[in-house]
């Protein structure tokens, strides 16, 4: 199984709510241990062991348009089918900390989502959707690529490991 996070690359988006993909990865590596990173697929790719069953984990270096592209490479090295794939990534339409593990749909407007239907030629792939909310005010895309106060990011915490423990950990 592939497990990709959504995300962008750079310190600039470490604590934002757009990069809420790769933090459920970085829970999932440090959870499962002995977990090595290496540039691989356009992105950081490492191997894991949960029970008997072997991940892949991947967090797309091509930032959130082009996350597709990786998604398809790791895919297809591996000859891996489109559902052996788990796309973990924020949701705007969920309320921050929630969850929601889910079957195909569409994009709702998500660059990253789009991007690995179009490179995958279905929207029928996993994802495992963590609500980051929609702001109060202002723009939406200021939302996404900015730091989280204090309290969202613990609140985000701890959805991210409840994602690690619905998602990744345990399969789809």
């Amino acid at each position: 199984m592939l497990v990709v996070g959504l995300g962008n690359p750079g310190d600039r988006y470490v604590g934002s709510p757009h990069n809420v993909g790769f933090r459920v990865l970085d829970e999932l590596a440090q959870h499962v241990g002995q977990v090595a990173w290496s540039p691989r697929f356009r992105g950081k790719f490492a191997l894991a062991r949960v029970g008997e069953e072997k991940l892949g984990l991947l967090e797309p270096q091509t930032y959130m348009n082009r996350s597709g592209e990786s998604v398809r490479e790791a895919l297809s090295f591996f000859k891996l089918e489109r559902d052996r794939a788990l796309v973990v990534h924020d949701e705007l339409d969920l309320p921050l900390g929630s969850v929601k593990l889910k079957r195909g749909g569409g994009e709702a407007g998500h660059n990253g989502l789009r991007s690995v239907t179009q490179e995958l030629g279905t929207q029928d792939y996993c994802r495992l959707r963590v609500g980051v909310g929609r702001p109060a005010n202002g723009a939406v895309a200021d939302f996404l690529l900015s730091p989280l106060s204090a309290a969202e990011s613990t609140e985000l915490d701890a959805a991210v490991l409840r994602a690690r423990l619905s998602g990744g950990a345990q399969g789809p």
